[in-house]
């Protein structure tokens, strides 16, 4: 692992000599483990706002997905009933993203020493996966259905698609309301979902609008497709970001050198390694590090100016520092000599 020096440049294959602390008991140095403020908690919307949008979108997404579906099968609409199926989906991904939120409130625990923000990244993850398998749903009935073309109510597939794109909008804008959603891999899930449902919507009435001047079919499970795909590559990267969260990568935005030279760059601060960075969910970034220094007397400082530095510049609060000595062996010659005639 490369560590950074007070003089930039990085070093690799550093050694450990005796004496130098890990933060274990018994070694002479010890961990400082500082928050900028106090607490665990650093963020500065409403504990129970994510809540509170994700309960009320479920009602809304419920409602409406009974109605469309009746819609649907009368119309005979495969984009209607796969808007429908979608919002079912939508509901239960909500309703897995309502209890992740309030189950990471949680406070710590003696087995559980980070709490339970990473369960968040989980249902993330998990509405990631519920939406593959939907995508893989809907192009299979789309495919059914260009093979075995089936007589579709334009009129209807048009009202009920205007009133699905209302609704979906309304509820995107419910989640977006969270000033956090943008880095709540959880409220994301969701609002993926729900935007996922307004293309859907979109599609609906695009292809109501198509059949009843046209009367031409095909466009209904072709729209299907074209929605399926833009679905995807949000779904990816949602699944990307919250499998990196979880493999403990590095929070976007943040570079592990950068920081390490920066760090590196503070008075009496000689060397910088086993730099690590992580976040414990989307929002909280963590480091730990052990930090070499020219007089340990001079440590307290040094321990609050790079706690400062950390939370002004790389918005990290949550912080674990191990300061190390500079040891400094002179061996002399006449001293080998000397042993050696002993022998």
């Amino acid at each position: 692992m490369a560590s950074h020096s007070a003089s930039g440049s990085p070093h690799h294959g550093h050694a450990h000599h005796d004496g130098e602390g890990h933060g274990h008991a018994g070694h002479a140095h010890h961990a400082h483990h500082a928050h900028e403020g106090h607490g665990h908690a650093h963020d500065h919307h409403p504990a129970g706002a994510p809540r509170r949008a994700l309960g009320l979108a479920l009602a809304i997404t419920l409602g409406f997905a009974a109605v469309e579906a009746v819609a649907g099968w009368m119309a005979g609409s495969l984009a209607l009933l796969s808007d429908a199926g979608h919002m079912v989906t939508d509901a239960l991904s909500l309703g897995v993203a309502l209890l992740a939120a309030a189950v990471a409130l949680r406070p710590p625990s003696a087995r559980l020493s980070y709490g339970y923000a990473r369960i968040e990244v989980l249902a993330a993850l998990f509405n990631a996966g519920f939406m593959f398998a939907v995508i893989l749903m809907i192009g299979w009935q789309a495919a059914e259905r260009l093979r075995a073309p089936q007589p579709v109510d334009g009129a209807t597939v048009i009202w009920i698609g205007a009133l699905g794109l209302a609704i979906n909008l309304l509820v995107a804008w419910i989640l977006s309301r969270d000033g956090d959603a943008a880095h709540n891999l959880n409220t994301r899930g969701a609002l993926l979902h729900v935007l996922g449902d307004a293309l859907g919507s979109v599609a609906a009435l695009a292809s109501g609008l198509v059949i009843r001047q046209t009367g031409w079919t095909p466009i209904d499970p072709i729209l299907s497709f074209g929605i399926c795909a833009l679905i995807a590559g949000s779904t990816w990267r949602l699944a990307r970001e919250a499998i990196h969260t979880l493999m403990e990568g590095v929070p976007a935005g943040l570079s592990t050198p950068a920081i390490g030279r920066r760090m590196a760059a503070v008075a009496g601060v000689l060397e910088v390694h086993d730099l690590h960075i992580w976040s414990m969910d989307a929002r909280r970034p963590a480091l730990s590090a052990h930090v070499r220094v020219a007089d340990l007397a001079d440590w307290p400082r040094q321990l609050d100016e790079l706690r400062r530095l950390l939370a002004r510049e790389f918005a990290i609060e949550h912080v674990t520092l191990q300061p190390e000595a500079q040891q400094h062996v002179t061996v002399l010659l006449r001293d080998i000599a000397g042993r050696r005639s002993l022998h």
